[in-house]
This record gives structure tokens, C-alpha cells and sequence, in this order.
């Protein structure tokens, strides 16, 4: 019995001293008081899918505001907050006087984008969005359950590939210091 114990202690500080061999979201931490510490730097309405509206508040930490041009640094997160909207008597969307979804306080779901260096190497190059991890939440902070990345994958690889995997790269440098 102790030399399994000892055989299985010995694999675990190999294991911690290689450090992961694999990526996923649970590299990626819920940041606390994000709206807090992070820029709101845009919200964008999300109309296309009916019954499914949602104003997305978008949120960067002081890293991703801290370059005006190139790849955002090691370091950098970005958050995408989505919220529900208010609704007529009839269901159809209520918006402002500027024709803006209005949002209200209820979060539905955070999803978080971070890049650390060397972070990307866990991938293979057909997958791989640079140094980037994406991870999904509940409004608690709690890991969704049973969600994997994959679509935030292919999507920042296929159609943002050429800003550093990030849609809103423009707003971002408009708020950059």
C-alpha cells in the first residue's frame, strides 16, 4: 500500500512540474469584480436570433488597453457580458429612443477570453487562436456545465484571425491608453 501512494505522490509532482499539457477553459479564472476593475468599452446589440436578443456589454482588462497597435499582450482578457433586454406586453423587443436595445441588470452568461504566453502550444496549428483561451459562465462565476470552446474557436480562427482573434480589436484600440 505505500509504495502505490508513494508511486502515485511521485506522478503527481511530475504532473505539476510539467505544468498542463493541455489547454481548456479551466486554464481561464472567473475575474472578480471585472465590471469594477475592467472598461466597458462597447455594448453591441445581438439581434438575429428571435425570442434569443441580448445587449452584449463588452468588457477589457487594463492589458488588452495598454497597446495601441499589434497583438494584444500576454495577459490581456476580455469579457463579454450578455444581458437580457426588456420586452413589450406582446414580447417584441423594447427599444430606446436612440432605436437600442435597452438592457436590464440580468446577466445571462460571461464568456472570457484570455491570452497568456505559450498558452496556444496545447493546440494544434488548425485549431490554435494564437495564445488564446475562451471560457463560458454562469452569472455566479460558476463554470457553465458541458460546454466546450470549440465554437469560439473556429469562429475567432475563421473570421478574426487578422486581429489577433478578436472581434471588436477597433473598439479596443479606440480605448486604449
Amino acid at each position: 500500500m505505500h509504495r502505490s501512494l508513494g508511486l502515485a505522490l511521485t506522478l503527481a509532482f511530475v504532473l505539476a512540474a510539467a505544468g498542463p499539457a493541455v489547454g481548456g477553459p479551466e486554464r481561464v479564472a472567473f475575474p472578480e469584480n471585472y465590471a469594477k476593475n475592467f472598461t466597458l468599452y462597447t455594448k453591441i446589440d445581438k439581434t438575429k436570433k428571435k425570442k434569443k436578443e441580448k445587449v452584449r456589454f463588452m468588457y477589457a482588462n487594463p492589458a488588452a488597453l495598454s497597446v495601441s497597435s499589434g497583438p494584444l499582450p500576454s495577459g490581456s482578457i476580455i469579457i463579454k457580458e450578455d444581458h437580457a433586454i426588456e420586452v413589450n406586453s406582446d414580447g417584441t423587443p423594447k427599444t430606446g429612443s436612440n432605436g437600442r436595445l435597452i438592457p436590464t441588470d440580468k446577466v445571462k452568461n460571461v464568456f472570457v477570453m484570455e491570452k497568456r504566453s505559450g498558452w496556444g502550444a496545447a493546440y494544434p496549428a488548425d485549431k490554435r487562436n494564437g495564445d488564446w483561451e475562451y471560457a463560458w459562465f454562469l452569472p455566479n462565476g460558476k463554470p457553465k456545465p458541458g460546454k466546450t470552446m470549440e465554437k469560439c474557436f473556429a469562429c475567432h480562427k475563421a473570421r478574426a484571425a487578422d486581429s489577433d482573434f478578436v472581434f471588436t480589436m477597433k473598439k479596443i484600440r479606440a480605448k486604449a491608453k
